[in-house]
């Protein structure tokens, strides 16, 4: 049986995929982690969790024009699955149910409801 839940990396490049939409190729993922998140990622650790989120069923991809850009060579585009939405959603409303039963922010100011 396939792995269905989300790890917390995972779930951020699955996201980003998202974000980035038609621009979701592996080097402008990492890019985009990084501007985001404001660590370092390498292209492998991106690499291997496309590969992996591809194989738990959450994303495809397909080759893109070749560009003069890259000189000729053509990029990989990731797109999300339903699967991939339904895994980002539960992902969301099980962090959304822990914060809404934090004591201390439970009848606080926050909000998380969707």
């Amino acid at each position: 049986m396939k792995e269905t839940k989300l790890g917390d990396f995972e779930e951020t490049i699955l996201l980003l995929v998202g974000i980035l939409d038609k621009e979701a190729y592996a080097f402008k993922i990492a890019e985009e982690f990084e501007t985001q998140t404001q660590r370092a990622v390498s292209i492998g650790a991106v690499h291997s969790t496309l590969n992996r989120l591809g194989d738990k069923g959450f994303l495809t991809s397909e080759m893109g024009a070749s560009t003069a850009e890259r000189g000729g060579r053509r990029k990989r585009i990731y797109t999300i699955t339903a699967a991939g939405q339904r895994a980002l959603q539960e992902s969301r409303d099980f962090k959304v149910s822990l914060w809404n039963q934090y004591p201390s922010l439970a009848g606080g100011n926050l909000n998380f409801n969707f």
